[in-house]
């Protein structure tokens, strides 16, 4: 390990990589996977724990789908936001429904 010399380089989104860093990658990809200290061999039992917190979490964050009718101005007006009109929505509908005056008016 201290023989070895650590070359850092970006590459800029669009930009290829070189032949000698293609050449370099899939030189990489065919070593084996080497557990160290700072990222030990996880056991079996780790794995399984690790599923089922991340299933809970997954489970936590699903939101339930929701049909409810707007009228065409108001879809209009949300589709002209752009891509991810829909998140967009949800977020508004969040916002108005922890604001008591807007609950208020909209009753």
């Amino acid at each position: 390990m201290e023989n070895e010399k650590i070359i850092r380089t970006v590459i800029y989104a669009g930009q290829q990589p070189t032949e000698a860093q293609i050449r370099e990658i899939e030189a990489a990809a065919s070593l084996p996977v080497t557990p160290d200290d700072d990222a030990p061999e996880l056991t079996y039992e780790q794995y399984a724990e690790m599923a089922a917190l991340a299933k809970a979490r997954r489970s936590k964050t699903v939101k339930p789908v929701v049909a409810l009718r707007i009228s065409p101005d108001t879809l209009e007006k949300a589709k002209a936001t752009g891509k991810g009109y829909t998140g967009f929505l949800s977020r508004l509908l969040d916002n108005a429904i922890n604001d008591p005056q807007m609950v208020s008016r909209s009753l």
